[in-house]
Parts: structure tokens; C-alpha cells; sequence
């Protein structure tokens, strides 16, 4: 497990630990000579090195004597598997070394390998006698290993001497962006695939459906695609990308609402009130034919995204904001009777669809999670036991709190808009979060409003989400949102990777931050 017992590497090593001490300076002192092709004078003398400066933080540093690392002329970055090339052409291009592949490790050089056991996303990293050598359980903690080894020597730095012991406390981090209101371009979001790289994201999650837009290609249903769209192969290349990096797509066809752009082609599967009143971006569930419809997509993108998560939506179906949905949709009211017996009302329903929708993605293997207000207390219906809980809001009809959810044993991954929630134009009370209040004030248990669960639910909550809304497209440049969103990302970056309080100060993160580009 992450923070055991200090080891000792070849009599070098300080017995004592490190984890992100506050002071400045040099991690290695001064006029230190390193990444030359011959190795360190045994007699010289450094200061004990200090815990390296990242974003996120290492968890754990050993200190040590010594010089240090950064690459230096003729430094390589070797492996011991092919399938830890992709990682050492990165790094070795990121630094200006060679890749040399399989094979053994020299003065000098960067060794990645694949070993021991334990949480894949961990790794070691040791810096001793001028080389770097980093391992993992798993090639997503080696990238990890990287990405702190790539910082460390950013704008000519030096990898402290000692041990880096490191690994994330939350097993979903992740950045969600609402291409669907407003288009945002390939290259941006790849540009947003590396930035979430470097700072061990996990997930990337498109909701590229609403009832503005449609924005992907769709070849079993063009009709429905909107004309400022990402091609097919447009996004192969984002998911490969991400891929590259241990970034998860996760895409999402919100529905049984936000399909304003599906029914703008399909204007008959629109849900209307008894009184003949048409419902703005919902489907009327009660129809096969919307079910179809859905499901056709649902069926074309598994291929397209073939990673492990899949977001169903299920938030805000205008059905079930009004008072009385019975009487309002009275052809829901028979559907539901109709399928699920005399006493079920619209809410079953809508939990039916749902769990219809979760079939589908269960076929294709995929771990399903949607919005808590899709979550309906008034459903006899139960959702079924493998969704997982996105929280966002505490704002629904008959709101409940998180530990409703976590008490009846959900899962839930934290999209708290009290914090999380960057919404284009900041509609309603919604105003653009900043880092420091990300960085001062949130944790992971944090999910609605700025009260934390209790500390029995940690292991359910699966992580976090930092999300763009494009609510007011034209509120904001795509390149505004990137600079918007800069310092947010980052803070909550290091809240996913270490809940603790930092032991910087927010305006020493913010120093770091911009030295480190």
C-alpha cells in the first residue's frame, strides 16, 4: 500500500519522509552537475534533497544525498516492454531524449517498468546515482511517473534525489465539457486531452447531446446532426489521444430530456400535456419509437467510444416538475400502469426508461452512472443497483441528500455545481467557481452545497467531475473557457489526487502553477 515503511537504496536514502513541505528553493541546493553520462563523484557532498514541487502533489518523498537528475546529452528513455513504448516515445520527446527502447538502462538515462502489485494507477519513482527509474503495478501509474518526472525538470529543473512514492486517493478524476450548446473544436479538445494528462485526469466526459445541438456524426441517424459537428474521425483521434494518456471518454446521450435536437427531426416523439402544450427537449416515453430512437445511438457510439463508462443522463424530465404528472400527462400516467400495475405513476415510468437504457450499455459492458435528479424518490421502480450516482444538485423536487443515496449502498461520483460547475454566462445563481475556493474548501465528500458526508461513505464515493456548461454560448470564446477553467482544473486535480489540506498556501500554488506553464 502507498505511504508504507521507508526504504533504504543503497545506504543513500534518509529514513525520514517528506510529503510537500511549504519551503521554497531549489529541491537539490545549488551547483549541482547531473544527467551527464558519467556517474556522480561518490565523494561530493549535497544537501539532503527536498520533496519534488507537482501539480497534483506527490503523496510521499524520501530525501537523499545526492545530485539529482535532468536530462543531460545523450540521456535515453528505455523500457522493459513494448507496451510502455508509447509512454517512452512521449516522455523522451517531451524532454529532448532519445528513445532507445528495450534495453538496458545507462548513467544518465530514464527506465520505465512495469512491476510489482497493488493500485494501477500508483508508481514509484527513484532518482539515484544520475538515473531515473519508474514503476508501477500498472502502465497508467508509469505515465503518472512521468508526468511528475516531466514537471520536476520543467524550464530546466532538477528530479530531487530519493523516492517518490505516489498514488491518487480517488479512483475517478475527471473533466466534463457540454459540446452539445456550444461547439468547441477537435484540436481544443485535444489541446484539453494533454492539459488533463499532465495533470493525471482519468476521464474525459463529452455531453454532446441537448436540446440546442447534436454535435457528433451519426451515420443511424443523420438527420438528427446538427451542422456544426465533430466528424467520426475527428473524434477516433480525441479517444485515441486520450487513450494515450489513460484518459477515459466518457460520453453522454442524455435523455429521456435534452433531446430538443432529436425531436426538432422526430417532432412526433415530442411530449405534450393533455392540454396539447409541447414540452421543450423531452420525448414522450410512453412512445417505442423514442425508446428506439435512443437506443440506436446508444448501439452506434459503443463503438465509437469503446471505454468502460457511459453517462445515461436522466436529469430534468420536465414530466416530473410539475405538480400533478398524472393529470398533466395522462398518457404517461396509462403507460405506466400499463407495464408496471395499477399503482404506479409517471416516476416508474421514467425509472422503467432508464433501466431500459442501462440494458442496452450493459450489453456492451459498459458501467453505467446518471444525474441524482433521475434518482426519483416517488418511484416504486427501483433504478438498477449497478447505476452510479452523478451528484450535482440538491436543488430537485423532492431533493435528497447524499447520504440517502450512500446509505442505501450507491456509488456516487462527486459533480457538486456548488464548485464544480462552470456555466457559460452563470445563469441563475450560478456564478464561475475559482480554484481557491476549490483548493481551500472542497474534498471529494463534498457534495452538496459546502457540507461534508460523514467519513463512513469515502469508499463509496468514487471521485469528481469539474464541469463546463455551455449554457450562454456566446458568453465566452473557446479560449476564454480554457484560460477560465485553468486554475479550477488544477485545484481540484490535487483535491482527487490527495483530499488532505495542502500544505501550500493558495498563493504558493498559484506560483507553481505558473512556473510550471
Amino acid at each position: 500500500m502507498l505511504l508504507g515503511g521507508a526504504a533504504v537504496v543503497a545506504g543513500a536514502i534518509a529514513a525520514t519522509v517528506a510529503l510537500w513541505p511549504s519551503g521554497g528553493g531549489s529541491p537539490n541546493g545549488t551547483g549541482a552537475s547531473v544527467g551527464t553520462a558519467s556517474a556522480p563523484s561518490p565523494t561530493a557532498s549535497y544537501p539532503l534533497s527536498q520533496a519534488p514541487r507537482t501539480i497534483p502533489a506527490v503523496r510521499e518523498h524520501v530525501p537523499a544525498h545526492g545530485p539529482g537528475w535532468r536530462p543531460g546529452s545523450g540521456a535515453r528513455v528505455v523500457v522493459d516492454g513494448d507496451s510502455l513504448a508509447g509512454t517512452g516515445k512521449l516522455l523522451a520527446g517531451e524532454l529532448g531524449m532519445a528513445y532507445a527502447g528495450r534495453t538496458g538502462a545507462r548513467d544518465g538515462d530514464v527506465e520505465l517498468g512495469v512491476a510489482g502489485g497493488g493500485d494501477r494507477e500508483s508508481y514509484t519513482m527513484t532518482v539515484q546515482g544520475g538515473r531515473v527509474k519508474i514503476t508501477g503495478p500498472g502502465e497508467a501509474g508509469v505515465f503518472y511517473g512521468t508526468r511528475t518526472l516531466k514537471q520536476e525538470v520543467h524550464g530546466g529543473g532538477t528530479a530531487p534525489e530519493g523516492v517518490v512514492r505516489d498514488a491518487p486517493a480517488k479512483p475517478r478524476r475527471g473533466f466534463m465539457v457540454d459540446i452539445a450548446r456550444k461547439h468547441y473544436t477537435a484540436g481544443w479538445i485535444e489541446d484539453r486531452v494533454r492539459e488533463l494528462g499532465d495533470l493525471k485526469y482519468n476521464e474525459l466526459g463529452l455531453h454532446f447531446s441537448d436540446d440546442q445541438a447534436f454535435r457528433i456524426e451519426s451515420s443511424s441517424h443523420p438527420e438528427i446532426v446538427s451542422p456544426q459537428h465533430l466528424s467520426k474521425a475527428e473524434v477516433k483521434k480525441i479517444v485515441d489521444l486520450a487513450a494515450s494518456r489513460h484518459i477515459t471518454v466518457v460520453p453522454e446521450i442524455d435523455s429521456p430530456g435534452h433531446l430538443g435536437a432529436v425531436i426538432a427531426a422526430h417532432p412526433d416523439l415530442q411530449l405534450r400535456k393533455a392540454s396539447g402544450t409541447a414540452v421543450r427537449g423531452a420525448v414522450d416515453i410512453s412512445k417505442p419509437a423514442a425508446g428506439k430512437i435512443v437506443d440506436d445511438l446508444l448501439n452506434e457510439y459503443a463503438g465509437l467510444f469503446p471505454g468502460s463508462y457511459w453517462h445515461l443522463g436522466g436529469d430534468e424530465y420536465q414530466a416530473l416538475t410539475v405538480s400533478d404528472p398524472a393529470a398533466s400527462f395522462p398518457q404517461l400516467a396509462a403507460a405506466a400502469r400499463a407495464r408496471f400495475g395499477a399503482q404506479a405513476g409517471v416516476a416508474d415510468l421514467a425509472t422503467g426508461w432508464m433501466n431500459d437504457r442501462a440494458s442496452v450499455m450493459r450489453g456492451h459492458a459498459r458501467t453505467m452512472r446518471a444525474w441524482n435528479d433521475g434518482f426519483y424518490r416517488s418511484s416504486t421502480v427501483q433504478p438498477a443497483k449497478d447505476l452510479e450516482v452523478a451528484y450535482w444538485t440538491g436543488k430537485e423536487i423532492g431533493a435528497r441528500q447524499p447520504a440517502e443515496y450512500l446509505g442505501s449502498g450507491r456509488k456516487l461520483i462527486n459533480y457538486n455545481d456548488e464548485y464544480l460547475y462552470y456555466v457559460l454566462g452563470q445563469p441563475q445563481t450560478f456564478v464561475y467557481p475559482t480554484g481557491q475556493r476549490i483548493y481551500e474548501q472542497w474534498t471529494p465528500r463534498v457534495l452538496r452545497g459546502t457540507k461534508a458526508v460523514p467519513a463512513q461513505y469515502d469508499g463509496q464515493i468514487l471521485g469528481g467531475v469539474f464541469a463546463v456548461w455551455s449554457d450562454r454560448a456566446g458568453a465566452q470564446t473557446q479560449d476564454q473557457v480554457a484560460a477560465g477553467i485553468r486554475m479550477p482544473l488544477r485545484a481540484t486535480a490535487q483535491k482527487l489526487w490527495d483530499a488532505r489540506t495542502p500544505s501550500l498556501s493558495w498563493t504558493q500554488f498559484k506560483e507553481l502553477a505558473a512556473r510550471l506553464g
